[in-house]
Order: C-alpha cells, then sequence, then structure tokens
C-alpha cells in the first residue's frame, strides 16, 4: 500500500515538472524576442505571432483534448501530449524561419492543450478526498512557478548559448515524465465510453478562438477597432450557441449539470479571478523592475521571487487551514490578502525602493496561495472520476480566458494611465521621439537614452508607475468582489459530489468497466 502511495506523488511530481516548462515557455519567449527579430529576421507582426498562435491553439483544443482523455484514456492521452510537447520544443529550437517557429508553437499549444486539464484530471482519480488538496496545492505551484524561472534560466541560457537552447530545456523534463507516466500511472477512463459531440467541439472551439484572438488584438489596437470588436461578439455568439446546443444534445461535450454544484461553479468563477488579477500582476512589475529600477532580464526574474515564496507558504498554510475553517473562509481571507498587496502596490512611487516592492507583492504571492488552490478544489470536488477530463478542461478553459481577458483589459488600463500622466508636448521633443515615447514605457526609456534626456527618462518613468498604480487599484477591486461573491454563494466547507470511481481504491472496478 505504502508503495501504491509513494508511485501516485513521484506521478504527479513528474507532471508538475512539465507544468513547469509550460510556465516557463510563457515567459522565456518574450525573453528570447529581440534575439528572434534578427536571427529569424521577424517582422513585428510574426513576433505575435509567435505568442498567438501558441494561445489560439490552446484555447481551441482544451475541451475536446479533456474529453478525448474520458474517452479513450488519461494515460494514452497524457503520453500524447507529453510526445508533442517533445517534439514541438525540439521543432520550435531548430526552426529556421519565423513560419517554421510560429507553427511549431502552435503544436506547442496543442500540447500544453492536453497536458494541463489531463494533469489535472487524474487528481480526483489518483487521491483520496483527504489528500486531494495537497496535490491541488502542488498542481498550482508548479503551473505557477514556471513565470519567474521563465526570465532567471532563460536570461541565462540566452547569455550562454544560442536561442534554441530556450526550448531544448524541455526536453529531458518531459522524457523523465514519459518514463514516470508510462510505468507509475495506471490507465483510467470514463466507464460509459462518452460520444464525441462533434458540433459542440467545433462550436466550443470556434467560441473560444474568436473570443481569444478578439481580446489579444485589443491589447494592440484598442477595443474601439471594428475587427476586435467583431472577433469578440461573434465568438461569444458562438459560444451562446454552443451553450444551448449542449442543452438539447444527446451525449454533450460537456456536463452542465456540474454547474448545479455551487463549489464547482463559484470555485471555478472564483479561481478564475484570482487569474484575472495574477496575470495582471506579473504583466505589469517585469516592466516596472526593466523600465523604472533598470534590471536585466536575469535580474527581473530574481526580483519576482517573493511572489512564488509567498506562494508556496500560502498553499502551505492554507492546506492545513482549510480542514479547520473550511473552504470559504480560507478563499475569504486569501482574496483579503491580495486587496491589501493590490492596495499598498497601488501606492508604489517612483522612488520606492526594492524592499517595499518585495513586501507587498509577497502579501500577494500569500494571498495567491491561499485563494487559488482552495478555489481549484472546491471545483475539483464536484467532479467525478468518470468525467474529471472534460470538467478540468472546463475549469482550465475558464481560467485561460479570463486570464487573457485579465491582460487585455488590466493593459489597456495601464496604457490610459501612462499616455494621461505622459507630458511630451511640455518637453519639446521631435515628432519621432514623442511617438516611441508614447507607444509604451520600453520604447519610451529607449528613446531618452537615445536623446540622453534625463527630463524625458523622469517623465516615462513617473507616467508608468502612475498607470501602474491605477491598474493596480483596478485588481484590488477584482480581489474585493472576489471576497462578496465568496462570503455570499460559496458554501464555507464546499460538499463536493464525489461519485463511485473518484476514490483510488475503485480505480481497478472502474478500469474493468472501461474495457
Amino acid at each position: 500500500m505504502k508503495n501504491s502511495n509513494n508511485r501516485r506523488w513521484w506521478v504527479l511530481g513528474a507532471l508538475a515538472l512539465c507544468l513547469l516548462t509550460v510556465g516557463l515557455d510563457l515567459t522565456v519567449l518574450n525573453l528570447a524576442l529581440p534575439t528572434l527579430a534578427t536571427e529569424l529576421h521577424a517582422t513585428n507582426g510574426q513576433l505575435q505571432w509567435f505568442a498567438d498562435s501558441y494561445n489560439l491553439v490552446l484555447a481551441a483544443s482544451l475541451l475536446p483534448a479533456g474529453l478525448l482523455g474520458d474517452r479513450y484514456g488519461r494515460k494514452k492521452m497524457l503520453l500524447l501530449a507529453l510526445l508533442l510537447f517533445g517534439a514541438a520544443s525540439a521543432a520550435c529550437a531548430f526552426a529556421g524561419s519565423a513560419e517554421g517557429l510560429i507553427a511549431g508553437r502552435a503544436v506547442l499549444g496543442l500540447g500544453a492543450a492536453f497536458l494541463m486539464p489531463l494533469s489535472m484530471s487524474i487528481i480526483p482519480v489518483l487521491f483520496t478526498e483527504e489528500e486531494r488538496p495537497k496535490a491541488i496545492g502542488i498542481w498550482t505551484m508548479a503551473n505557477a512557478l514556471g513565470i519567474p524561472l521563465g526570465p532567471i534560466v532563460g536570461g541565462w541560457l540566452l547569455n550562454h548559448y544560442w536561442w534554441g537552447s530556450v526550448f531544448l530545456i524541455n526536453i529531458p523534463i518531459i522524457v523523465i515524465a514519459l518514463i514516470a507516466v508510462s510505468v507509475l500511472l495506471p490507465e483510467s477512463k470514463s466507464a460509459t465510453r462518452p460520444k464525441v459531440d462533434f458540433i459542440g467541439v467545433l462550436a466550443s472551439s470556434l467560441g473560444l478562438v474568436g473570443v481569444t484572438y478578439g481580446v489579444i488584438e485589443a491589447g494592440e489596437r484598442g477595443w474601439d477597432d471594428s475587427m476586435t470588436l467583431v472577433s469578440i461578439i461573434a465568438g461569444a455568439a458562438v459560444l451562446v450557441g454552443f451553450i444551448l446546443w449542449e442543452r438539447r444534445a444527446r451525449h454533450p461535450l460537456i456536463d452542465l449539470s456540474l454547474f448545479r454544484s455551487s463549489g464547482f461553479t463559484w470555485g471555478s468563477i472564483l479561481a478564475t479571478l484570482v487569474s484575472f488579477a495574477m496575470f495582471g500582476l506579473l504583466f505589469v512589475t517585469p516592466q516596472f523592475f526593466q523600465a523604472v529600477e533598470g534590471a536585466d532580464s536575469f535580474g527581473t526574474g530574481l526580483r519576482l521571487l517573493p511572489i512564488m515564496g509567498g506562494l508556496l507558504i500560502g498553499a502551505k498554510v492554507s492546506e492545513r487551514l482549510k480542514s479547520r475553517v473550511g473552504t470559504g473562509v480560507t478563499i475569504t481571507l486569501g482574496f483579503a490578502l491580495l486587496a491589501i498587496g493590490l492596495a499598498v502596490g497601488a501606492n508604489t512611487g517612483i522612488d520606492s525602493g526594492y524592499g517595499f516592492v518585495a513586501a507587498w507583492i509577497s502579501v500577494i504571492g500569500l494571498g495567491l496561495g491561499f485563494a487559488l488552490p482552495a478555489a481549484m478544489d472546491a471545483a475539483m470536488g464536484a467532479l467525478s472520476a468518470e468525467r474529471s477530463g472534460i470538467g478540468s478542461a472546463l475549469i482550465m478553459a475558464l481560467r485561460q480566458v479570463g486570464g487573457t481577458i485579465g491582460v487585455a483589459m488590466l493593459g489597456t488600463v495601464l496604457s490610459h494611465g501612462y499616455r494621461d500622466k505622459l507630458k511630451v508636448d511640455e518637453l519639446q521633443l521631435p515628432a519621432d521621439v514623442a511617438e516611441a515615447a508614447q507607444r509604451s514605457v520600453s520604447a519610451g526609456v529607449a528613446a531618452a537614452h537615445g536623446i540622453e534626456s534625463t527630463a524625458l527618462l523622469h517623465s516615462v518613468r513617473s507616467a508608468f508607475v502612475h498607470g501602474m498604480d491605477v491598474m493596480l487599484w483596478v485588481c484590488g477591486g477584482v480581489a474585493a468582489l472576489g471576497i462578496v461573491l465568496t462570503l455570499v454563494f460559496l458554501p464555507q466547507r464546499a460538499q463536493g459530489r464525489r461519485q463511485a470511481g473518484s476514490d483510488p481504491t475503485t480505480l481497478g472496478s472502474e478500469q474493468g468497466a472501461a474495457r
């Protein structure tokens, strides 16, 4: 029995390493963009598609990936995902053109779309209800730790090796995971063999792509751009049609009855709100460290570590706290810490030292550690082993779209705050310098250094800090909303409807039925 317990945790550990590479790939690409622009002769549009191709394929594939895991076996689909992710990493590393890298990133997104929900879907299958919070805490931390590690690891690799090394680093980790999953993970699938809802798959994919693409473009073109609005409205309309279809389909892609569980519904919504605030924070703080404090990419990654330290401590403490005071109280405390940290951060000034910044981002990390694993656990508690794949994919789809919308909306708030405060007219700058300064804080700092203007540099940095503070107030408002929603809608002790087959001891019978 002890060996069986150890095997389950070793499998989760191997999959956590893979999730680390997924998070790392999200940030390491931004670090390599200047190099890729010269080495691959990439245009600005192609640089944007290096990220967008990954995000769009990820959004389109999450729900079908969960269904395929439930139908054909989660172990089989996990192995396929790992192979795809490894092959795509190698293709990206050795891409000889911008088009080749875009294609490689798209396949990488497909691998991640299977890897993320299916790695989460094994938790209700392998772990008991008592073990589940700890397992989800490990999964959540692995998903988040890769983000600051991207600049640290990527900065070191780019300083010592060629740009392809930032993708090749995934391969040894994937090999370890392939061995662990092959040897240690038992196969599991839904005993009912769910049929493929092709209309649902097509509608959900098109709807999620439309909304995601529109939100991405909103960050570049503005929310009043006609193409942006058409994409978002069309995507939303398709998603509404998808939900209506699912209500009458004989074999629906998603089980809408899951939303009858307050734990699943509000756990998913609250996890999405946490992702909204977290993605916004991770969007703005690297720019602050580089443009205002003058840190390089490696130093930026190091400066982000207090967020992860707070998250690690928060997740450990909340795991014990939740068993004593309940899920609702734990999540409420998490959102309260988030709100406090964000409110303090919104008072950051251009002369604030790193000690002040490290303090408030540590509090935010602590809040993330309290709120995110507990919210995910509340949602996962409603999933039986029968439908853990599609249920996990649904949670991940909500978080992915919520995070993407969060970055776009908060980026717009940041841009407006920055441009409102930036007084380029008063400095009597050349037209090209003024245009560069208004484009972004990085371009503004480069322009100020180019003409050796301390006045412009101070104006650019002050304007960015003002925009960041406004954005952090908005994030704090989202955290305050999370407190209210948790207290009103989420049971203090979320009751999951764990059905037969969700306990590891019943796994054998589930497999037998599946065969």
